[in-house]
């Protein structure tokens, strides 16, 4: 069933993230006077066609719902009447064409701004204070001073407001020179730095990868208690196969006292297939039941679940809620703001990979696409929103990159032909369209083997 649902989602996201790129290339082919012959959702067979407008332009929507294309006339790929060659795209002036390369990705970018911008005036931001918890002894953060209680105000003299703004920064800071110096306000309201550092580059580079930051820094964030209770347990889990059921208090797991949800978390996770022994109340009285532990992939390793959630109403205080109203102008800014960040961030973390950086295990799949798809799509419209938004940025960032079967590649051609006033000859084309389709594959296959390794462990 989490197939059919992830696939759902993954079609969903993917058809309309694409259907949006190739309206770019349309709307503003349209605009400069090319001639556009078919605008398609969808590939392969037509499921519905109509011929519209002066041009007779086709209009269709297909069989497969990943994407959708746009199809300019081009003398290279057939005759062209002779009174429609001022309208192919070879004859339109470079700049022209550029502009339409442009626009897919462009259009992209703004549907994430757009997005972003609906519902930040309609909610506002909330951010959680960037307060640390539990520091790891002998770890990094411990060495730099970093204490428990701690509020981090600013990295590198960049100041930060949330969470999120803390992982961006550190994972920016760690990837780049490996130095991060954190301006803490402590417990007692003091001020002062920490300085994490990692010299070595080999250890820089495995904190890259999924889930390894705050591990291998040694410190997470500050999260308010939750009560060893369990929440909802998911039928033909293993909780449920062993008799558990929502309300049960968690006495004991193996013999070693459970008293917050977030230990029995990390003891049955750190088990994945063993079998384990929970004693727990129900009413007044006691009982032990043995379970086994469920294997699954999460964050690039093997982890187990017993599939059980916490109990509901578990909330962060006011005190560490950070809520801002904002309106329409202010939304529009910020999520302007916020797309800029996001695409750069993705540009020198792409650009550490390719310089051996940051690891090539952040590259995802199509597997791991349709479970964030359904997974976010699962958690409400709000997270689902918030994802088509990062995938929106990803692909108008990637499309840009000058790899030749991709926007950006087809823009670095027509510029080219721009400065030498003749385009590049036949060969050379096919040279780069070669070594593009060549580096796609290269991405793709790191992104699925990534995807393999992180279902089977």
């Amino acid at each position: 069933m989490n197939f059919i649902w992830y696939l759902i989602w993954f079609v969903v996201a993917v058809g309309l993230l694409v259907t949006v790129h190739e309206f770019g290339h349309f709307w503003v082919a349209r605009r400069l006077g090319f001639k556009v012959l078919r605008f398609s959702i969808g590939f392969g067979r037509p499921l519905l066609t109509r011929v519209a407008g002066a041009d007779r332009v086709e209009y269709v929507v297909a069989a497969v719902p990943l994407g959708g294309y746009v199809k300019l006339l081009d003398e290279r790929e057939g005759p062209v009447a002779p009174q429609d060659l001022p309208r192919s795209f070879t004859h339109r002036p470079p700049w022209q064409r550029i502009l339409v390369l442009l626009a897919g990705p462009a259009c992209n970018i703004l549907f994430a701004v757009l997005v972003l911008w609906g519902m930040l005036w309609a909610n506002g931001i909330t951010e959680v204070r960037p307060q640390v918890g539990d520091v790891t002894a002998g770890s990094i953060a411990a060495r730099a001073g970093l204490k428990s209680g701690d509020e981090i105000r600013a990295i590198n003299g960049v100041s930060v407001t949330g969470q999120r703004d803390v992982v961006f920064d550190l994972l920016d800071a760690m990837s780049a020179r490996g130095q991060a110096v954190l301006s803490v306000r402590g417990s007692a309201g003091e001020t002062r730095q920490a300085n994490l550092t990692v010299n070595d580059p080999n250890e820089r580079r495995r904190l890259t990868e999924p889930a390894e930051l705050f591990r291998g820094l040694g410190f997470q964030f500050w999260t308010p208690p939750v009560p060893p209770v369990l929440g909802p347990v998911t039928p033909d889990g293993p909780a449920a196969h062993a008799g558990l059921a929502a309300g049960d208090r968690i006495v004991a797991i193996d013999g070693v006292p459970m008293s917050d949800f977030r230990q029995i978390v990390e003891y049955i996770s750190a088990r994945p297939g063993a079998r384990i022994n929970i004693e727990y109340r129900r009413g007044d009285a006691t009982h032990t039941a043995p379970v086994t532990v469920a294997s699954e992939e999460a964050g690039g390793r093997r982890i187990g679940r017993i599939r059980v959630v916490q109990p509901p109403g578990i909330t962060y205080p006011p005190n560490m809620l950070l809520h801002t109203e904002l309106t329409m102008g202010s939304a529009l800014a910020r999520a302007g703001d916020e797309a800029w960040s996001m695409t750069m961030l993705q540009a020198r973390l792409f650009w550490r990979m390719v310089l051996g950086r940051v690891s090539l295990k952040n590259l995802s799949g199509p597997l791991s696409i349709a479970e964030f798809a359904g997974d976010s799509a699962e958690a409400g419209v709000a997270s689902f929103l918030s994802f088509l938004v990062l995938i929106s940025l990803s692909l108008g960032f990637l499309n840009l990159l000058p790899i030749p079967i991709l926007d950006g590649g087809q823009i670095l051609f027509q510029l080219v032909e721009w400065l030498k006033g003749s385009p590049l000859s036949e060969r050379a084309q096919a040279l780069g369209q070669q070594v593009g389709i060549a580096l796609l594959i290269v991405l793709m296959g790191v992104a699925l083997y990534n995807d393999i390794a992180r279902q089977f462990g």
